[in-house]
């Protein structure tokens, strides 16, 4: 009986450098800046075969991104505007709030969760999550599902 696959979800820090390499060489061969596989790897440093082993095996959070429902979790401080600001990021990059959930401020913190649908998403998912990372009321915000509700 064979083993089902089974997928995880893991930050980029705890990425080896050949797996990260290999992102980076399929970045290059995505945006047409290397000619074929030998080109992309000698660019970053990554030998052939170890492109090969990894190539089907790594991709970024937004390419695997199928359903086009993300669910975000924040954790913020509790100031007047907060909650607008985070919607009008939605909004701009084109996506849609399916579900808000936010729970009363304890201490000057509260959580938010945020389903959206990423379909007609205008710019890439990591700079799309890296404004609310940036925002100065955002304590941490972090991606905790995609697929359907």
């Amino acid at each position: 009986m064979k083993r089902q696959e089974q997928f995880y979800l893991v930050k980029e820090d705890v990425l080896s450098e050949s797996m990260t390499k290999v992102l980076e060489a399929k970045t290059l061969l995505e945006n047409g800046q290397a000619e074929n596989v030998t080109d992309a790897a000698e660019k970053v440093g990554l030998s052939r075969s170890a492109f090969y082993k990894y190539r089907n095996s790594i991709f970024p959070f937004h390419k695997i991104v199928t359903e086009n429902i993300v669910t975000l979790f924040f954790f913020l401080e509790d100031r007047t505007g907060t909650l607008t600001k985070l919607l009008n990021i939605v909004s701009q990059a084109g996506c849609n709030v399916l579900t808000i959930h936010q729970t009363i401020p304890l201490q000057g913190k509260a959580n938010v969760s945020l389903s959206i649908d990423t379909n007609a998403i205008n710019r890439k998912f990591d700079d799309f999550v890296d404004q609310f990372r940036q925002m100065a009321e955002v304590i941490k915000v972090d991606v905790v599902g995609s697929g359907g509700l």
